[in-house]
């Protein structure tokens, strides 16, 4: 994988693509293919405790074995849609949208919710599939394709801490603890300093990608700009795709953070036999392809995938059937 100057590679998509005003998925997935597949993101449950939670000092007196007990009852667990809807007594559908699903009063908050069985769901993650998931949806994908060691892929360019800017401040930071009174003097002093910018001249700060790509042109389509990489969908067929891909995180990673990777926002090939669509403010991807890689990605147990008309509306308020 490897950084594509030139953004018209990915010319051809956006004229596939509708205005963003229109309704349909269409306006980040494109025309012109067969079938369609709704592929849903991930969300996570957990067991709320059966009493309160315990003070500081009940926590101190509790035995080892029962703290043991209540930390894996809080620990979160991967969660379905369909585990979802059946907890709430909601339909799950190709169309169906996770504040209908968890049954979101107006003004609610859907992302935790709690169902009458007592559990708590979280919703799924926008705009990204995990790093597995994204294994075994490219599993599929690559026999699917003609050419699945060439293709593109695009991120984003809002993702955070993705590229580089000049400013006043970094796009992210790391908080540390320290008892050193010099250092905390320069955290309260930091405090003030927005205070002071307009009178500052802007600086570099670094991105997770190099000043080089983060100052060049990107790829457009109607209302997003991505960085294009070359990619072939081979490489992400297993889930270490994330210790390859030229975004790795590795300033995370030195503040102690497990080794991480966006999930690629447009996936194609060469040949262009599909592409896959993380929009960033969709819980789930699109894949769109022929009639029978969209029935495998259906019929792998492993995924919550259905199959999309073409046309089809995924706007947050358009699941009907759970009104």
């Amino acid at each position: 994988m490897h950084w594509l100057p030139d953004p018209s590679a990915g010319a051809w998509l956006r004229e596939r693509l509708d205005d963003p005003w229109n309704s349909s998925m269409h306006s980040v997935v494109p025309h012109g293919y067969p079938a369609y597949a709704r592929i849903l993101h991930p969300a996570s449950v957990r067991s709320l405790p059966d009493r309160p939670v315990p003070t500081d000092e009940e926590w101190e007196r509790m035995p080892e074995a029962e703290r043991r007990q209540l930390i894996d009852r809080l620990v979160d667990s991967p969660a379905t849609w369909a585990e979802t809807a059946e907890a709430f007594g909601t339909v799950l559908h190709p169309l169906a949208q996770w504040q209908r699903i968890v049954r979101t009063p107006i003004d609610g908050d859907w992302r935790s919710r709690i169902a009458p069985d007592g559990r708590e769901f979280t919703a799924p993650m926008e705009g990204e599939l995990p790093a597995d998931v994204v294994a075994r949806v490219a599993a599929h994908l690559r026999s699917a394709t003609t050419t699945p060691e060439a293709g593109v892929a695009a991120l984003w360019e809002g993702f955070g801490g993705l590229l580089g800017h000049y400013g006043h401040a970094p796009s992210r930071a790391f908080l540390t603890l320290s008892d050193d009174p010099t250092h905390q003097a320069l955290l309260d002093r930091s405090m003030h300093d927005p205070f002071n910018n307009v009178f500052r001249k802007p600086t570099w700060h670094d991105g997770i990608l190099s000043k080089e790509i983060s100052e060049a042109p990107r790829f457009e389509t109607r209302d997003r700009a991505y960085v294009l990489f070359s990619a072939g969908v081979e490489e992400f067929t297993d889930s270490d795709w994330i210790l390859r891909a030229p975004w790795r995180d590795f300033s995370g990673e030195q503040h102690g953070f497990p080794p991480s990777a966006q999930s690629p926002s447009i996936l194609w090939p060469e040949d262009r036999a599909w592409v896959l669509v993380s929009e960033i403010d969709f819980d789930s991807t699109v894949v769109a392809g022929s009639a029978e890689l969209v029935a495998a990605l259906c019929a792998d147990p492993a995924l919550e995938a259905f199959p999309l008309p073409e046309g089809a509306d995924l706007h947050w308020d358009a699941d009907d059937v759970n009104r």
